[in-house]
């Protein structure tokens, strides 16, 4: 669980709340008008800039931004020198009892112990980082995409509002219903626009970033080993990926 997002969410929204109690019942801020011109419609907007399978598909990205489980980097650097030196002292096929959790780092290696040449290996991996990467770049374009429609449908909603006002000015009890929706629909376009789903869009390009970053690093360690590198130099190349106060390189000697 990203706590980050979580807090972040929950503790935006009940200032908002809190707000509106302040200024009466929380009711007069709902008006299922807005509600409607605001969300289903933005949904559908961007719906027309995708097509179904990547619409759809953001469902299962955004999960990302709440539950997201990313394998540290200093983990896959110390398995990656462990794989090294059992590569060194059995050969590739020494790494086929190796429990991998990762599974680019599990692919990676069975084209190891396959005997695949060094070329092969890196073009299969960086066109398996290439599409990975274009996957979550949609889901981050679809609600930066929600980000930039939903004020604007906000707007709609408010010269809508505006229209049916100036309509029936004759007829005080028609004003009210028509400002709730003019000035609502706004306050709906930016709490969506500004609370959700930018923040998402953003916490998804940062998991996006992270993920990309550790496949790279998976890519470089699986192709030292198949060059066969001594095991501390491959710490010590890895180890680049890493902040400068975490670079610290085991001193023990191979045996």
């Amino acid at each position: 669980m990203d706590l980050a997002t979580l807090i972040g969410l929950v503790g935006a929204f009940a200032f908002v709340v809190m707000a509106m109690l302040n200024g009466g019942e929380i009711g007069i801020f709902v008006n299922i008008p807005s509600i409607l011109i605001v969300f289903v419609g933005s949904l559908f907007v961007v719906m027309m800039k995708f097509n179904l399978k990547q619409f759809f598909g953001s469902s299962k990205i955004v999960a990302k931004a709440f539950m997201f489980k990313l394998d540290a980097p200093e983990d896959l650097i110390d398995q990656a020198v462990t794989m090294a030196d059992a590569a060194r002292k059995g050969g590739f096929l020494a790494l086929e009892e190796a429990e991998i959790n990762n599974s680019f780092m599990q692919r990676a290696v069975d084209m190891l112990v396959d005997g695949h040449d060094a070329e092969v290996v890196r073009d299969a991996l960086e066109k398996d980082i290439s599409l990975t990467d274009e996957r979550h770049s949609a889901g981050v374009k679809i609600f930066r995409s929600l980000g930039e429609v939903a004020p604007a449908m906000g707007m709609i909603g408010t010269l809508i509002g505006l229209v049916a006002m100036l309509s029936n000015m004759d007829d005080p009890k028609a004003i009210g219903p028509a400002m709730a929706v003019a000035l609502l629909t706004t306050l709906y376009g930016s709490m969506f626009a500004n609370m959700v789903a930018i923040p998402i869009a953003d916490k998804l390009d940062l998991r996006k970033a992270e993920e990309m970053l550790n496949r790279q690093l998976i890519m470089d360690a699986v192709l030292a080993i198949q060059d066969g590198q001594n095991p501390r130099v491959i710490e010590g190349f890895l180890k680049n990926y890493l902040h400068e106060k975490k670079r610290v390189v085991s001193t023990t000697e191979d045996e």
